[in-house]
């Protein structure tokens, strides 16, 4: 469980298919349903976000989607129980929960941690807690065995890129724009360039997110990367259509996992 568990998502030789969830949208019964069809496509590691009322990295999608879980009345706590229920009936894909600090402050560090582990979450990702900042939440998390992701933007800077390299365990969260989570029309020409100033600074392994909505997209970035996160184009057919997202989650785990053709 935990860290070994993430750990061994990319030593599987391919690019790993890492799918967002926002438990409790568009209600909890869909949305166990939603992770049954992902985990059933050939994911290989969660992303289960948590909602929060303030979503500061989130695109229009996933704040909606938050917004939608909170007024189904969705907690931490009730995220929490929701990985121990699916767990207690076979789910066994590596999942880390993603939640805003804040929440996670007001729920204990201590108690989040240990709840989580309980559970069977694998680690964390916490988007608005810089390195700096994480020092209580990295030792509970080594003291429980866990992952805890920190995330990198193509205008981070050299020492910003060593800082994240050293602390982050399990991957490390590669954002591909400058901005905040939606799937793009096209990723930026700079992002070989990018991935490249990380991977010469660590050989942990490195995730894409931030705007991927296609199989075509993830194909051509699979070389580039260990793992691609698609949030908000697979968020919002779940919330119009559990089919139709299962076949988008299909696609990309198509394109990420079968051999390139040889011309």
């Amino acid at each position: 469980m935990g860290l070994n568990r993430v750990a061994a998502v990319f030593r599987n030789g391919h690019t790993a298919f890492m799918p967002y969830v926002m438990l409790g949208f568009p209600d909890p019964l869909v949305c166990r349903r939603v992770i049954e069809q992902l985990a059933d496509s050939g994911a290989d590691l969660f992303e289960l976000g948590m909602p929060f009322s303030d979503p500061l990295a989130d695109g229009p999608v996933i704040q909606a989607a938050a917004q939608r879980a909170l007024e189904n009345g969705i907690t931490l706590a009730d995220c929490i129980a929701m990985v121990a229920e699916m767990r207690a009936h076979g789910f066994s894909t590596p999942a880390v929960l993603m939640s805003y600090v804040n929440p996670i402050l007001a729920y204990g560090l201590e108690r989040f941690a240990a709840d989580s582990v309980a559970a069977g979450v694998d680690g964390f990702i916490v988007p608005d807690l810089p390195p700096e900042e994480a020092g209580d939440l990295e030792a509970i998390c080594q003291q429980y065995g866990l992952a805890l992701a920190y995330l990198l933007a193509p205008n981070s800077p050299p020492e910003r890129i060593a800082l994240v390299a050293t602390h982050a365990q399990g991957f490390i969260y590669l954002v591909s724009v400058t901005g905040v989570t939606g799937a793009r029309d096209a990723l930026p020409p700079t992002l070989p360039e990018f991935v490249a100033r990380v991977r010469a600074a660590t050989d942990k392994p490195l995730a894409l997110g931030f705007g991927i909505k296609s199989g075509e997209q993830a194909r051509a970035v699979r070389h580039l990367v260990d793992g691609v996160i698609v949030g908000s184009a697979l968020v919002e057919l779940a919330g119009r259509s559990v089919e139709q997202m299962t076949y988008l989650a299909r696609e990309i785990h198509f394109a990420l996992h079968t051999p390139e053709m040889l011309g």
